[in-house]
């Protein structure tokens, strides 16, 4: 492969991550433990999440009994006031009376509550409404305010295109037994085109499925013979191998990465997240982080180490000011098309 397509095949990852954490087999552990513990005792928990002081995962509970289970399982239990059923019906609740856009919410197991945020946008009659909701939920939920709008972050721009729109490539992924490559990336990117080419004009590939709203995930088929290793790019001149999935915990540190802010760290502090963008699109069972993202971010990767998490769908502020951005699970997306990182 000559020089040009050398970097070119670098540059179309488009996604990056950070350094890895102290401990990469830690926090895989504690994935690990979060998914067991989740698994097994569905239903009877408030949530879990990595306590920062101690490293361990914490589990909320309302009973001795799943005290007991956490206890054996290896985690921390915490009795809390309320049981993931009181705050799972607050959600509920939320979703048939408040969904408002700019608004998002889900449950924050470190306060035992339901966090619910409100953009810039939310004022006056929308926010008297909100506020409405919230008051019949009395100290099960909690509001608050975040700057700018929660929007999808396509925008036009130096990247990979679907006509005037960029976008960041996420995972290049493949299915056992297939000769067929593929990469996932946003779904509200994908509804925008098509066929996607990279920045010289060169079409890479064409869209094979997409969900988007309620899930913000795509799969695009390679269709050209540029080379598509399963890596992500740190955009420091290097690229990671990617060496498997998982689903994100709270208090995990994570990092995205996009065609537009290089990569971004920060901390996972929700999951299973409905967020209302401004454009009166809903999706739900979102990843809820502290990493900044800008326009054309959408569809990079969301990682920890070398673990795939998520794919950028959106949120408000930028890497300037800070903001908040959400992810689409890339277990679910996996799922959802037959396909693994590699």
């Amino acid at each position: 492969m000559n020089t040009r397509f050398a970097a070119l095949s670098v540059a179309l990852l488009l996604a990056g991550l950070l350094t890895p954490p102290a401990s990469a087999d830690a926090a895989a552990a504690t994935t690990e433990l979060a998914t067991s513990v989740a698994d097994r005792l569905e239903g009877r928990t408030a949530g879990s999440y990595r306590d920062s002081a101690t490293g361990k995962l914490v589990v909320a509970v309302t009973d001795a009994e799943t005290a007991r289970a956490v206890r054996a399982a290896g985690a921390a239990p915490r009795f809390v006031a309320r049981s993931g059923a009181v705050l799972q019906a607050a959600t509920e609740k939320l979703d048939r009376s408040a969904a408002i856009p700019g608004t998002s919410w889900g449950i924050d197991p470190r306060t035992n509550q339901v966090l619910v945020s409100a953009d810039g946008t939310v004022t006056g009659a929308k926010l008297a409404r909100l506020r409405g909701v919230l008051a019949e939920l009395g100290d099960a939920a909690r509001l608050e305010h975040v700057p700018g709008a929660f929007t999808t972050t396509i925008t036009g721009g130096d990247a990979i295109y679907g006509g005037p729109y960029r976008c960041s490539l996420g995972f290049n992924v493949n299915r056992p037994g297939s000769s067929t490559a593929w990469f996932l990336t946003a779904g509200h990117c994908a509804n925008a085109a098509a066929t996607w080419s990279a920045g010289g004009g060169q079409v890479i590939g064409t869209r094979e499925g997409s969900s988007f709203p309620g899930n913000d995930y795509a799969l695009i088929r390679h269709t050209s013979g540029i080379a598509r290793p399963g890596a992500v790019n740190l955009y420091n001149g290097s690229i990671r191998d990617i060496s498997g999935s998982a689903n994100a915990y709270v208090g995990q540190s994570v990092a995205r990465s996009g065609s537009t802010t290089g990569y971004r760290t920060g901390q996972v502090t929700g999951l299973n997240v409905t967020v209302n963008y401004s454009d009166g699109t809903t999706v739900t069972g979102m990843i809820r982080t502290t990493v900044c993202a800008e326009g054309g971010d959408s569809g990079g990767a969301l990682v920890a180490g070398n673990t795939a998490l998520g794919l950028t769908s959106g949120g408000s502020g930028n890497c300037s000011a800070g903001g908040t951005t959400f992810f689409q699970p890339v277990v679910e997306a996996l799922n959802a098309y037959n396909v693994r990182v590699y």
